[in-house]
């Protein structure tokens, strides 16, 4: 299994990249590899604000509808419009081009909540028995 150590991630299978204060959030390897073939992604409009923990869309695959968590607290100042297109981008490239949206954090010290790569690597190892 896939797990940059660059990232930071949730205990429900998003990760996060923070860049000057703007955290760039996908979906694991893990979780789109329990997906199967992503077919749509309705995430929030640019502009929402978001809470910790609250559901901000949803992801369709052959297999099933699941939600999509606010890995962080913010607004979203930008949505990965290609996936509108090329949904199956999530599962080609998880961590690179299939990423999901772009939230301006409004609560920093919300990043140290989240798993380093090795907690999350042994969460998802857990998750997947």
């Amino acid at each position: 299994m896939s797990v940059p150590t660059d990232l930071r991630y949730t205990d429900t299978h998003e990760w996060v990249r923070i860049e000057d204060g703007v955290a760039t959030c996908g979906i694991t390897a893990h979780a789109q590899e329990q997906l199967g073939d992503v077919v749509y992604v309705d995430l929030p409009e640019v502009g929402a604000t978001l809470a910790l923990g609250e559901e901000m869309g949803e992801i369709e695959s052959v297999k099933a509808v699941s939600s999509l968590y606010a890995p962080l607290s913010g607004e979203v100042v930008e949505v990965n419009e290609a996936l509108e297109d090329a949904p199956e981008t999530v599962n080609k490239d998880p961590y690179g081009a299939g990423w999901l949206l772009r939230i301006r954090l409004s609560d920093a010290s919300e990043v140290d909540k989240l798993l380093d790569a090795a907690a999350y690597e042994a969460h998802a190892a857990a998750d997947a028995h």
